[in-house]
């Protein structure tokens, strides 16, 4: 048996005679417990970053992202929570923070939805090489750096052609780091493939949790049709997917709990567009009805369409916010619309950046969408933090807690629900 797998095993032991410590506003989120399934929301201000342990100890980080870009002041987000670190080695020290296996821990498996440096880091002249010297460091490679990956899924592998070759500074060194990190540090990579529900699973104790799955939903613009592991192609040869539509998808399944992710793909590609570079709607329907919905591109304006919405009726929605643009007027009036799906629903921001920053949306939004927006956010359940969605053993219930993102001892800011899983959704 692995070290790290006879070392979880005897912590679950000795941790299951001991009562879950409750969560209390103004001290540190209690650590995850066996049967537990959480999702934090790793907020830097640089772009996306999740991080999920699953209810046997299983760990799955989606994305660790380091954007750059010439923008105007305030256009982006600030460093969270300073820039005496970069993103990445900032999402490297909550990993460790958490990880049930100690900080010493490995990723058991890394989930990379798609090559924009919000996801994966951006590579510019100033970012250091690695101990190696065999590439640079930005977001993933970042992480890398302080924390091991057993393996690593993306769209691409192994020849990232398509739909077109992809080259450049992030590119390259990106497969610079595949390639070192398979030599030296024996990593696997896999292309994650659409339609299958045994890619991404349970490592340690498999055997607990019959009622949990990962269903791969879509990847390089292929859609699952809801039935086996049948997918289909959303696009026509001649008119490829963009590399936000190539976005990798997946649902995640855990009792009566039901979670979706989508990357950056599109729903609402533009009033002229052809109708198959709305991805949304094509995945919709095998979906089906979930608990807590991440918002694809970040709530931009292309994203989160009313049919979408309408199949889906999350109860939570959750926004990585590192953009004045995340999210749009219009995203977040379907949001909220009774007459989308009927409900309650709760939406929760990893970085209140709209706060002081009425300039830069009005200059997006105009000054009359700006202001409807900025008291909309207001109202937010969480607007400003890390973001954890702790499900209760069994997959019934779960909650939504908010973390204070100004220092590393992550105490609670505010706490919502219990929630029913699976709760019955209107019409």
């Amino acid at each position: 048996m692995r070290s790290d797998v006879l070392a979880l095993c005897v912590w679950a032991t000795m941790s299951a005679s001991v009562q879950a410590e409750d969560a209390a506003v103004g001290r540190p989120i209690p650590a995850w417990q066996e049967g537990m399934l959480d999702v934090h929301f790793i907020n830097t201000g640089k772009g996306d970053a999740a991080l999920f342990i699953f209810p046997d100890g299983t760990t799955l980080l989606r994305d660790a992202g380091d954007t750059h870009r010439e923008r105007p002041a305030h256009y982006d987000a600030p460093l969270v929570p300073d820039d005496s670190r970069r993103s990445g080695q900032w999402i490297a020290r909550y990993i460790q923070a958490v990880h049930p296996r100690g900080n010493q821990a490995a990723v058991d498996t890394v989930l990379i939805t798609h090559f924009h440096g919000d996801h994966i880091g951006s590579i510019t002249d100033d970012s250091p090489e690695s101990a190696s010297g065999a590439y640079r460091l930005s977001g993933i490679t970042d992480v890398a750096e302080s924390i091991g990956i057993r393996r690593l899924l993306d769209r691409g592998w192994p020849d990232y052609g398509f739909p077109k070759p992809l080259t450049g500074p992030m590119m390259d060194n990106y497969r610079s780091f595949l390639q070192w990190q398979i030599e030296h540090a024996n990593m696997r990579v896999e292309r994650f493939e659409p339609g299958r529900n045994d890619q991404i699973v349970l490592q340690y104790a498999p055997e607990k949790y019959p009622d949990f799955e990962i269903r791969n939903i879509a990847a390089n613009g292929y859609a699952w049709t809801g039935a086996g592991e049948q997918v289909r192609s959303r696009f026509p040869e001649n008119d490829p997917p963009s590399e936000n539509n190539s976005s990798i998808a997946f649902r995640l399944r855990y009792g009566r709990f039901t979670y979706f992710d989508g990357g950056d793909m599109v729903g609402v590609p533009g009033p002229t567009a052809p109708v198959w570079r709305d991805m949304e709607s094509a995945l919709a329907w095998a979906v089906g009805p979930v608990d807590v919905h991440v918002l694809n591109h970040h709530g931009f304006k292309d994203a989160a369409n009313a049919f979408f919405l309408s199949v889906l009726q999350p109860r939570v929605h959750v926004v990585e916010v590192y953009a004045a643009s995340h999210p749009d007027p219009d995203v977040m009036r379907r949001l909220l619309s009774q007459q989308i799906y009927r409900g309650p629903r709760d939406v929760f921001l990893t970085n209140g950046m709209w706060q002081g920053r009425r300039p830069n949306m009005i200059a997006l939004f105009g000054e009359e969408d700006s202001s409807w927006l900025v008291d909309r956010l207001a109202e937010a359940a969480g607007s400003q933090g890390h973001i954890t969605v702790r499900v209760d053993p069994g997959g019934e219930t779960y909650r939504v807690m908010v973390l204070d993102d100004r220092d590393e001892r992550r105490n609670v800011l505010s706490i919502h629900g219990p929630y029913s899983a699976g709760r019955s959704r209107g019409p």
